[in-house]
């Protein structure tokens, strides 16, 4: 036990003096510590203080510079104002006026060459002009080629024998006077085993070929039979006519056109001028007008429509005037645009042209009415008829000089102001207009306008 006690006694005195002795190297460490992180800090503050009155100096300086410079730059602004006043005193000008006379100079001589650029661009312009357009319209015009075989109206029926020609005729003509009278046509016997039918109307002259096929190939030819063939018939053509306007229509991709509209397109189908179907007219100028349309970026909408309907007065024959005139009433009945009622109203310059559109149109449908083989007429009739229509103008009292325009459609007529008053002028247009039509061969109608034109002049004495 002794001995035990002793050992743990001797223990604990060595462990309290481990504990001393760790204390002790702890403050010393600490102390040590404090005393670098002093030294340090004060350095760092001795650095700043060092900077701080350097940055000091260089602002001294810099606010000495900046009183230097506007010192130069106010004697520099005085020396400006010095030499400007010697200048304004020589040239005797203020600096306003100076300035005026320098652009006025600047803009002579800009103006010069602006003007040599303006005409070496005119000249370029028109060393090309021509080309280009011939590139376009030959382009338009292949683009405007149809698939459709004109068609020419055949206005008579073969009979394959006598026999048949006698009933058609039937006992005393009645048979013949009741397809008249159902008809509206007049028929024309000839030598020859065909039958002749006659009409202002196509469609009423198509009607009756039909109906007359009809009766010849089923040969119950009598009255009651007749007139039911020939309703028939006009059922058979109206069924046509709507669905050649259709077709029509969407060929040229026109959609949404009023139904009456699309009706009269469809009579095209049985409408010729000069020979030239209308159809084909119709279609080729306005394949040709909207791709012109395209190369001079025109409104392709309204040439489009324009070119469709601008015959479309030509189908209408309830009414009595120009195919232009009732044209323009149609569309405006329907409500069409007005450039449209334009284009249709100007395609045969009766009127001057108010848009690239309406050029346009003119432009194709002149392309389509007189490319070789578009329409039947010979030169020498239409110049006959020209040379007639002047001559009959030319044989009045009091006709100085007569000249026909647009195909014969427009005659001027200047007449002798000694001989004809303004009252007189005005029964002479009548009477021309009376004689063309009773004498001349014509589609339409002619415009005869007579002028009375009276002039004075007088010359000043030589000096």
């Amino acid at each position: 036990m002794g001995l035990l006690d002793s050992l743990l006694t001797k223990a604990l005195v060595e462990e309290k003096a481990a504990q001393k002795a760790a204390k002790k190297r702890t403050s010393t460490g600490k102390t040590v510590a404090s005393k670098g992180i002093t030294q340090e800090l004060a350095t760092k503050i001795a650095e700043i203080e060092r900077r701080e009155g350097s940055l000091e100096e260089k602002e001294k300086q810099l606010i000495r510079r900046q009183k230097e410079l506007n010192k130069k730059l106010s004697e520099a602004e005085e020396v400006k104002k010095k030499e400007v006043a010697k200048l304004e005193k020589v040239a005797q000008l203020t600096r306003e006026e100076a300035k005026k006379l320098l652009l006025e100079a600047t803009k002579k001589h800009l103006e010069g060459k602006i003007a040599r650029k303006i005409m070496e661009a005119e000249e370029e312009v028109k060393e090309t002009a021509d080309e280009e357009a011939k590139e376009i319209l030959v382009e338009a015009m292949q683009h405007g080629a149809t698939d459709y075989v004109t068609e020419y109206t055949v206005s008579s029926v073969h009979l394959p024998n006598e026999e048949l020609k006698g009933r058609v005729i039937g006992r005393e003509g009645k048979n013949i006077r009741a397809f008249e009278r159902a008809t509206g046509v007049e028929i024309e016997l000839d030598e020859s085993s065909d039958i002749l039918i006659s009409s202002f109307d196509p469609v009423r002259r198509e009607i009756a070929k039909r109906a007359l096929q009809k009766l010849v190939r089923d040969q119950r030819i009598q009255p009651a039979r007749i007139e039911g063939v020939v309703k028939q018939t006009k059922q058979e053509v109206e069924k046509i006519i709507l669905e050649e306007g259709r077709k029509l229509c969407h060929l040229l991709k026109v959609y949404r056109l009023h139904p009456d509209l699309v009706k009269l397109l469809g009579h095209y189908k049985f409408r010729f001028s000069y020979g030239q179907n209308m159809i084909v007219h119709t279609l080729e100028e306005t394949k040709i007008g909207v791709q012109i349309a395209h190369e001079v970026k025109a409104d392709i909408s309204v040439v489009r429509l324009g070119c469709l309907l601008h015959d479309i007065g030509k189908v209408v024959t309830e009414e009595e005037g120009t195919h232009v005139q009732l044209g323009v009433n149609l569309a405006r009945k329907y409500s069409l645009p007005k450039e449209v009622v334009a284009c249709i109203a100007e395609h045969h310059e009766d009127k001057p042209f108010s848009s690239a559109e309406s050029r346009i149109v003119w432009i194709a449908d002149a392309i389509s009415g007189s490319r070789p083989g578009a329409r039947y007429e010979p030169h020498e009739e239409y110049v006959k008829r020209m040379e007639e229509i002047e001559e009959i103008a030319n044989k009045f009292k009091g006709v100085k000089e007569a000249f026909a325009y647009q195909a014969g459609r427009d005659v001027r007529v200047m007449v002798k102001p000694e001989e004809v008053s303004d009252d007189k002028l005005v029964v002479l247009a009548d009477k021309i207009a009376n004689e063309l039509g009773e004498k001349v061969s014509y589609a339409g109608q002619i415009k005869v306008t007579c002028i009375r034109e009276t002039t004075a002049s007088e010359t000043t004495k030589a000096k």
